[in-house]
């Protein structure tokens, strides 16, 4: 893993002169989560990730919301909010906003983001806003002990669904393209190599970032994940995306690389699981996660939901440009601040007094 300190996501931010190690983002305070539970994991990633970063703490950020994952902010030696039920995102919009010289981080559920917190969420999304969502998936309520969430898959039985969910669940990678956001990729809490590469990207990328992570949660939906972490399964089951490889997963072929691939599907527009030895690694599809229509990482994100979790596509799905939303607002706040005085008063008359306008007597 490297980052590019020069990287635009990290422009305008402080840089730290002095050497951070993992254990400087530590705070004294007890973690304080269920025995085995993900989030450790993650939390161990970040604090490991931070130092690379080379800012300064105090310009570090981390806004969450309500859940497990939401005690973040008290384990990390960083500025830090637990604000409220879902609103993490409008939260976080507000500090990039207003301060170019933070670094902006927000944690989340599934249960926080994408029920209550749902239209704060895409707003952000679609908006661009230069901060990095970290969407902690368990497809579980975990603090409140055990009922269905939006990600939950249909028919789960829980303490609120004792007969199973009718719901049909959210997937959030899907969301998310479908929300236009610039930076959107999954990854799983137990692979702690592949979560960091992901997070840099995501670090580096100067717009919202979206990172899904898969984590199991062992109290209340223990083994939600089997099918990609069990060795003998997680070949087959994990796709494995990388910018400008041909996709391909499943039990090595003779050529060392996966015995089934991707392949995009002429009658459907979108993507279909192809055995490599039946139609040739050139008809393979070949990952463009910096394409600027997201119409193929859509369909790509799509297949998560094709028995759920039995083939699950694993990376960075989308990654371009766009102008931000705080980068935006400030140009326009500085040219209005730098007009001349009678520029001013004229914006503010038209302002006040444009359009239709009634005097009350």
């Amino acid at each position: 893993m490297s980052i590019d300190l020069g990287s635009p996501a990290l422009s305008g931010v402080p840089k730290t002169d002095v050497a951070q190690r993992p254990k400087d983002f530590k705070t004294d305070q007890e973690v304080r989560w269920c025995p085995g539970c993900g989030d450790y994991v993650i939390l161990a990633a970040v604090q490991g990730f931070l130092p690379e970063l080379g800012l300064r703490r105090e310009n570090i950020v981390f806004v969450s919301g309500i859940g497990c994952s939401s005690r973040f902010p008290y384990y990390l030696d960083t500025y830090g909010m637990h604000s409220i039920h879902g609103r993490a995102p409008a939260i976080a919009t507000g500090i990039a906003t207003a301060r170019e010289d933070l670094s902006v981080w927000v944690v989340t559920g599934d249960g926080d983001a994408l029920s209550i917190g749902g239209n704060h969420l895409i707003h952000a999304l679609r908006r661009n806003v230069n901060l990095t969502i970290l969407l902690f998936n368990n497809r579980i309520y975990g603090l409140t002990k055990g009922q269905y969430s939006p990600t939950s898959e249909a028919g789960k039985v829980t303490k609120s669904t004792p007969m199973g969910s009718v719901d049909h669940p959210f997937n959030p990678v899907s969301l998310a393209l479908g929300a236009e956001a610039t930076f959107v990729a999954r990854t799983i809490d137990s692979d702690r190599k592949h979560l960091t590469a992901v997070l840099a990207a995501a670090a580096a990328h100067r717009g919202t970032s979206l990172v899904e992570i898969y984590q199991n949660c062992p109290i209340f939906n223990d083994g939600a994940f089997d099918a990609i972490k069990d060795r003998d399964t997680k070949a087959d089951a994990i796709i494995p995306l990388e910018l400008g490889e041909p996709i391909r997963f499943g039990a090595p072929a003779e050529d060392g690389g996966g015995s089934r691939g991707l392949a995009l599907d002429a009658q459907t527009g979108g993507v279909r699981v192809v055995d490599v030895a039946e139609v040739g690694v050139e008809a393979l599809l070949v990952h463009d996660a910096t394409r600027d229509d997201p119409t193929t990482a859509f369909a790509i994100s799509r297949l998560t939901d094709a028995g759920y979790l039995r083939q699950s596509p694993i990376g960075i799905f989308r990654q371009v440009d766009r102008p931000t939303y705080d980068d935006q607002a400030r140009a326009q706040l500085s040219t209005a601040r730098t007009a001349a005085p009678g520029e001013q008063a004229d914006r503010l008359g038209a302002l006040i007094g444009g359009g239709d306008t009634w005097t009350v007597v």
